[in-house]
């Protein structure tokens, strides 16, 4: 009995020593298969950097190289042309940003026949491409229309006076897509180039010469000639023109409580805005020290006692 026991665990013994045998044989199969696989990928990863790393290196260099220059061009080219007189300062930002853009569409045109890409299909799919985004930003090229527009008829330029909107300041630049105004208390104000063409543009800046008109109201008994005197006197100033007008004194309207008169007289338009600000200033002190009184509004009340 003794003897069969031990006979049945040799039997089990072999029967594990085999089993154990062939999965090790079974493993090691396996791991040949696997370190095989990734032998073949290392190789093939290695083939393919080897065969493209020079196009790779080609095309970052192209690239660094092409937008360090399409910035650099276009800042060179906004500093040179303004210099120039005869070059309106309100077109040199675009030329500079279509130098720049121009320069990257070459350098991204370059970069990809670095890896085989033919020009022709460069610009079929360029061609494209732009009809889709000309599609799907109607009102961004709207913008870059009316851009034009506003560089062809001009009718404002760099440094002027401007009321378009709501927006009141000098111009600083008008770009590709929008406008820069610089409002008189340092504000920077960046409007769409289509918004400012739909909309009314005040220039107060277009002509060389504008017109002041000072109204005030003086009482029914001053003599006329004394007002007209006193007022004239204030019109006393290098600022003033003589073109196209002299100054004048007028009588526009007799109202309830005062006879409404007016100087008008003309300056060049740098000086308006100063010339009309002291003219405001020193108006009552010159209609006091000539005796001349500027009515208000009065209003008498009549009570009686009812018994």
């Amino acid at each position: 009995m003794l003897y069969k026991i031990l006979l049945h665990e040799l039997e089990l013994n072999r029967h594990i020593a085999l089993s154990k045998f062939y999965m090790g044989q079974f493993l090691m199969d396996k791991m040949n298969i696997n370190f095989e696989i990734i032998s073949n990928l290392i190789n093939s990863s290695i083939q393919i950097f080897v065969s493209y790393a020079g196009q790779v290196l080609g095309a970052t260099l192209i690239l660094i190289i092409g937008f360090y220059f399409a910035g650099k061009l276009s800042k060179i080219s906004r500093k040179n042309l303004s210099r120039i007189k005869k070059i309106d300062p309100l077109i040199v930002p675009i030329i500079g940003n279509i130098i720049r853009y121009g320069i990257i569409i070459i350098t991204i045109i370059a970069v990809l026949g670095q890896f085989g890409v033919q020009t022709t299909s460069i610009i079929a799919v360029l061609g494209a491409a732009g009809l889709a985004i000309g599609l799907a930003l109607q009102g961004t090229l709207s913008n870059v229309a009316a851009g034009v527009m506003l560089l062809l008829l001009r009718p404002f330029n760099t440094g002027d006076w401007v009321e378009t909107g709501d927006v009141s300041g000098t111009i600083k630049e008008v770009g590709l897509f929008t406008t820069i105004i610089d409002t008189f208390d340092n504000v920077y104000v960046s409007i769409p180039n289509s918004s400012i063409w739909n909309s009314t543009i005040i220039n107060h800046s277009h002509y060389e010469t504008r017109r002041i008109d000072v109204d005030i109201g003086i009482h029914y008994d001053t003599d006329l000639d004394l007002a007209s005197k006193t007022l004239l006197k204030l019109a006393d100033d290098e600022r003033v023109l003589n073109k196209p007008k002299e100054p004048q004194f007028l009588v526009m309207k007799y109202d309830d409580s005062a006879i409404v008169v007016r100087l008008r007289l003309y300056s060049h338009t740098k000086d308006w805005y100063a010339l009309y600000t002291d003219l405001m200033r020193k108006l009552k002190p010159a209609l006091d020290e000539a005796g001349i009184e500027i009515p208000y509004p009065h209003r008498v009340i009549n009570s009686k006692n009812l018994v």
